[in-house]
């Protein structure tokens, strides 16, 4: 559901003249190009892990276990050269994610 979410964002942010040299916060001066100290991409791959970790799995195969815990190492690895911006969403959506699920234990138990 997120990738054409994803392309659509990188599309806005590769092409919007506006957005290019726009200020933001702290470090990141633009959010059409790279985090200079790739902190953001390295908060995305950290908070994707937390929520692989708090999310069931659905089968038992180690394989495919180990293959889902590379997965936010491959994601960070792909994004740290797209837009902060980009990296940003993703970022923030995967936190949303994360307090989601937790909101949902807390109201099963």
């Amino acid at each position: 559901m997120q990738m054409p979410i994803l392309v659509a964002f990188y599309q806005v942010l590769y092409n919007a003249i506006e957005l290019v040299g726009a200020p933001f916060i702290l470090w990141i001066h633009d959010l059409s190009v790279k985090d200079p100290y790739y902190v953001l991409p390295v908060l995305m791959g950290i908070s994707m892990f937390f929520q692989s970790k708090i999310n069931p799995s659905p089968s038992a195969d180690p394989t495919q276990k180990k293959v889902m815990m590379f997965m936010p190492l491959i994601f960070t690895f792909f994004m740290k050269d797209l837009p902060a911006g980009l990296n940003l969403y993703i970022f923030v959506s995967t936190l949303f994610g994360i307090v989601q699920q937790l909101f949902v234990y807390r109201i099963v138990k």
